[in-house]
């Protein structure tokens, strides 16, 4: 016997508590909230199991609610607790059977304060456990053009169940389900006893849960769902790329303008360490631009280190700067190596045009001698060539600009990939196994 589809309510046949009837004619089961009989709805209502005494969970969506969902008008008319078990850990979630009169039926899932939304569909695709654990990549499926990793492997348990359901529930069924995850879809592959079904569950704000059912949600959720999509903020793509191009085009500014050369206000001069310390005098013609004096040592598995003092066309000192040259080679057991640089460089921005003296002389210099480097005979610092160029330009300001741009761009890049890993956290897929 099937149910008279125009009942709109009936008696429980156990306690006689009436019960509305929101659901459509495909629905098997009725489970009165008030006294926990499940009662048959294709045969006169009946007393098929009896469930008591069970704690009914915390959820913000109720039984008879109706709201607009995706566009289609849904109706709640179950609730079923789910739980997990692993270990010490567990996890709870609640699934709300919904009926729309013209889009038939679907879940809404409450978990740590997020919504999902399932339908079932129908295909031949399955993804076993079997198949999970001989893999050694991570299983995928594709559906629809759409491709599917795997995520998890779960056994849960209903812990509760109230109102209507298409299939018949049963307190302690032990149901497998194995999902596999897009970007923004999950497929579900459940098995429970000889049923098995699919299901493509997508991320429902709770924006917008709560415009549909008229409902205030209390707290926030708990961390990241996996099936959440990256919520950017206001112009976070136009934010990046302009950044990133800005990045780009600085260091690629900073890079001409370091480049770009002056004119030579030192020609190079050669001198010899025994004639240091020497004053050499140097024309600059123009407070524009920076000048840069260079030294160009000689230095072989030893180093030296310098004083540059600079004295301005009116006498007075500019300012005294060290700077050292070094270089170093030998041979170890991953062959020849080497280090250092015998050149050396400084930059400063004249205060006046014309004739300055710089003076060279020398601090210390020595050999270095270590595991592998052949000893020397000749002297640490042998000669040093001194020349200057004025009207130089730097890029380094350029650079600092173009790394923070950079850096900024980076930032943007990190949170949606942040947010990426966050979603398959709760993977038991590990590519070390």
């Amino acid at each position: 016997m099937t149910r008279d589809a125009s009942l709109t309510s009936v008696n429980c046949t156990s306690c006689g508590a009436g019960l509305d009837i929101l659901g459509g004619g495909r629905v098997q089961v009725h489970i009165c909230p008030y006294c926990g009989s499940e009662l048959d709805a294709q045969n006169d209502y009946k007393v098929i199991a009896q469930y008591s005494d069970l704690e009914r969970p915390k959820t913000p969506i109720s039984i008879g609610m109706s709201g607009k969902l995706l566009g289609v008008d849904y109706t709640v008319i179950g609730t079923l607790e789910q739980r997990e078990t692993w270990g010490h850990k567990v996890w709870i979630w609640v699934d709300h059977q919904i009926f729309s009169p013209t889009h038939g039926y679907a879940w809404l899932t409450w978990e740590d304060g997020h919504f999902v939304f399932s339908r079932r569909i129908r295909t031949n695709k399955w993804m076993t456990e079997l198949q999970v654990a001989s893999s050694e990549t991570r299983p995928t499926v594709t559906l629809g053009g759409e491709t599917f990793r795997y995520y998890e492997t779960s056994v849960h348990r209903i812990t509760f169940a109230e109102g209507e359901f298409t299939w018949r529930p049963k307190i302690g069924d032990r149901v497998t389900s194995i999902s596999a995850m897009s970007g923004s879809a999950m497929l579900t592959f459940s098995q429970s006893g000889e049923e098995r079904e699919v299901e493509r569950s997508i991320y429902l704000s709770r924006a917008e849960v709560e415009k549909a059912f008229g409902i205030t949600l209390d707290g926030s959720p708990v961390k990241t769902h996996a099936l959440q999509p990256f919520k950017a903020g206001p112009d976070h793509l136009f934010i990046r790329n302009v950044s990133a191009i800005a990045a780009v085009l600085c260091l690629v500014m900073a890079a001409v303008f370091s480049g770009m050369s002056g004119g030579a206000t030192l020609q190079p001069t050669r001198v010899g360490v025994e004639q240091l310390p020497i004053t050499l005098p140097m024309e600059i013609p123009s407070t524009h631009g920076l000048t840069e004096i260079t030294l160009n040592g000689d230095t072989y598995n030893s180093w030296a280190a310098l004083i540059v003092e600079v004295e301005g066309p009116d006498g007075t000192p500019m300012f005294e700067a060290g700077r050292a040259v070094e270089y170093y080679t030998g041979r170890d057991s991953e062959g020849t190596w080497s280090e250092g640089n015998n050149r050396a460089s400084l930059r400063f921005r004249p205060e006046q045009a014309g004739r300055h003296l710089v003076t060279l002389s020398l601090e210390e210099a020595q050999h270095w001698t270590g595991p592998g480097v052949a000893r020397s005979n000749v002297p640490a610092l042998r000669t040093i060539t001194v020349s200057a160029e004025s009207g130089r330009s730097s890029g380094f300001f350029l650079v600092i600009l173009g790394l923070a741009f950079g850096l900024f761009a980076l930032v943007k890049v990190g949170q949606r990939w942040l947010h990426h890993s966050r979603r398959w956290s709760g993977s038991d897929w590990s590519d070390e196994d």
